[in-house]
């Protein structure tokens, strides 16, 4: 891998080539952790309101989840 310094391009060092794996690992993680937050809220935020429609009690996370 290669970077530019002072207009100069210049290989990675192992350590750098190390981070930037690493961050790419971490955010890789990242946005799986809240693509499953976000499908978990809007699987909550769907048993809310068929629970409304069908007139039954709601969970306080349910709840929580319609209240604006």
């Amino acid at each position: 891998m290669k970077k530019i310094i002072n207009n100069e391009i210049v290989d990675l060092t192992a350590e750098e080539i190390s981070q930037r794996e690493a961050d790419i690992a971490k955010a890789e993680v990242e946005a799986t952790e809240e693509q499953e937050a976000k499908e978990a809220y809007d699987t909550l935020k769907a048993s809310a309101k068929a629970k409304l429609i069908a007139g039954e009690a709601l969970t306080e996370d349910e709840a929580n989840t319609i209240v604006l």
